[in-house]
């Protein structure tokens, strides 16, 4: 009798597997309901080309802090339906193929993150491929990988076999020829174009594709009508006109056989030069015309799984009007095409992703209701939003912690740096180094808040990086409550340090209390409006407000 009611059990568990997955809903739905996503970026696919056994040392190695489910519910509440999680896979594998369990469960631990929120997940295997990487688009590396590619899909889909519809498999990144050629196959060859070259990449990469839709699919529960995602020869989106062999990556790019019909999808990145404006637009307008011709005619929709300028971080700090302006632009032309996006990584960053807090909010809200519209309300934390204590240890003399490291800045435009410390330093112990253009510049650090003159230290034109230098040799600690760019508007800019080389850091962020009192009670009776500090006034100008419990930008 306990062997009929087992076997009824276990019939009934199965069926109820596989009623949930032939209920999957099919991808172009699935592409419409992400909305906007992100990238979890430098996170899990960062490596050192060794073999990592430690996983937070993995995790970590690029600068980013261990991911929490804090930074997941943050994305959510600003607006965002779906993360992209990237994964490198190869440095947590053994000869013989295996994925070392510890990775597996933290990868499992951070998809649950995602997936906990409500969000669309898309797990992938990403620098795996590239410049540096054991997959190649190249027939001869195929052959020679493919049986590890299959154990490495089979491995990753055996462990996520009964997730839901809302967690989606990609094949590979941003996979090169041997040659490590961008924007087409060969162009990295010496004439510019080999066609022997290019078409083995071209039919290499639809072999992965297969591959990867037949290992998944094998593996049953609800990966037979999983939503899977192959991309194009090197993620190439076919934008531009300067040469007639842009677009052969869309036009070799075949749609992988599968035995359900329509749960596969495309996917191509983009970050068109958005100095001209006008070419930018045409770029992009190019861009989705041949994504329709040779991607969506073949029978799948297409996500743009990253996106952003083509110098994102410096085209937010120095043209930040324009930034949005194509940020506004791209989102709203992609939603019209039936199509998603995926903004890459630089929305939260660093120690931003901790607290968490956005590191471009006003870009993350642009993005957001550019798809939603203006009538959203989203929650865009920020780092004002906090008390923060940095706490930098130095060990050696010459040690230096990064207060500024985002690329060339305008030391014209940006007239000073302001540096509060909890204390003031001994004398001759730390100094501001400024790596300008022309030169390099240090200036001591003798006080408990420094002002730093940037236009007149004659660094040069830009700098690289700022950076609180350790001058001694013996161990010091220094804490630093607040670090600001100012221009000369006198707008600023704040700044999240982080490790440069030698030093370590940590820090402890709080909301500040009256945020926190006021994000707590309920509404005023009269729904007034209360600035930063908690104090109700009577009408609100241009700034950040708390209205009805909530974060409130009056413009």
């Amino acid at each position: 009798m306990k062997r009929k009611i087992y076997a009824i059990a276990l019939l009934a568990l199965l069926s109820g597997t596989m009623a949930s997955a032939a209920d999957f809903e099919k991808a172009t739905t699935a592409v419409s309901n992400m909305g906007v996503g992100w990238n979890l970026g430098n996170t899990l696919e960062s490596f050192s080309g060794e073999r990592m056994p430690d996983v937070v040392q993995a995790e970590t190695y690029w600068g980013q802090p261990v991911t929490k489910p804090e930074l997941m519910q943050m994305m959510k509440q600003a607006g965002f339906g779906a993360i992209r999680v990237p994964v490198t896979w190869g440095p947590h594998m053994d000869d013989s193929g295996k994925v070392d369990a510890a990775w597996m469960q933290r990868v499992h631990e951070v998809v649950d993150y995602v997936i906990d929120q409500g969000l669309y997940c898309i797990l992938n295997v990403h620098h795996d491929t590239g410049e540096k990487s054991w997959l190649k688009a190249d027939m001869t590396v195929y052959n020679a990988q493919r049986s590890r590619y299959e154990q490495l899909w089979k491995q990753i889909a055996t462990e996520f076999r009964d997730y839901g519809e809302q967690l989606l498999f990609e094949a590979y990144n941003e996979m090169l020829d041997s040659y490590n050629s961008w924007c087409f196959a060969s162009f990295a060859t010496a004439g510019k174009y080999d066609a022997t070259v290019a078409q083995s990449a071209y039919d290499a990469i639809n072999s992965y594709a297969q591959s990867f839709v037949n290992v998944v699919r094998a593996t049953g529960g609800n990966n037979s009508q999983r939503n899977l995602v192959v991309n194009t020869y090197g993620a190439c989106s076919g934008s531009g006109t300067w040469s007639s062999h842009l677009k052969e990556p869309l036009q070799k790019m075949k749609l992988p056989e599968d035995n359900v019909q329509g749960h596969l999808i495309f996917q191509i990145h983009a970050y068109p030069n958005i100095s001209n404006f006008t070419s930018a637009k045409a770029e992009v307008e190019d861009m989705f015309a041949a994504l329709k011709t040779y991607l969506v005619a073949k029978g799948a929709p297409v996500i743009v799984g990253e996106w952003g300028s083509s110098d994102s971080h410096a085209d937010y700090r120095d043209s930040r009007e324009k930034m949005l302006q194509f940020a506004t632009y791209f989102v709203q032309k992609a939603k019209a095409e039936g199509m998603a996006t995926f903004y890459w990584t630089g929305l939260t960053d660093g120690p931003m992703r901790q607290m968490p807090a956005f590191s471009q909010p006003d870009l993350a809200e642009t993005i957001v209701k550019a798809y939603h519209g203006e009538g959203f309300e989203g929650a865009y934390p920020t780092v004002d939003d906090y008390d923060i204590t940095y706490t930098v240890n130095y060990t050696d003399s010459w040690q230096e912690l990064n207060l500024y490291s985002e690329g060339n800045l305008n030391l014209n435009e940006y007239t000073r740096l302001r540096l509060q410390l909890e204390t003031p330093p001994p004398a001759g112990t730390l100094q501001v180094k400024i790596y300008g253009s022309n030169k390099e510049v240090t200036l001591p650090v003798s006080s408990t808040v420094n002002t730093v003159s940037l236009s007149t230290v004659n660094a040069g034109a830009t700098a690289t990086r700022i950076t609180l230098q350790y001058c001694k040799s013996a161990p010091y600690s220094a804490k630093i409550l607040r670090a600001v760019l100012i221009k000369k508007d006198g707008t600023e800019l704040s700044l999240s340090p982080s490790v440069f080389w030698g030093c370590t850091m940590s820090f402890d962020a709080k909301l500040k209390t009256a945020i926190e009192q006021v994000y707590k009670s309920e509404p005023a009776a009269d729904e007034g409006f209360y600035n930063l500090n908690g104090q109700r006034i009577a009408m609100p100008y241009r700034g950040i407000y708390i209205h009805k419990g909530r974060k409130y930008m009056h413009k």
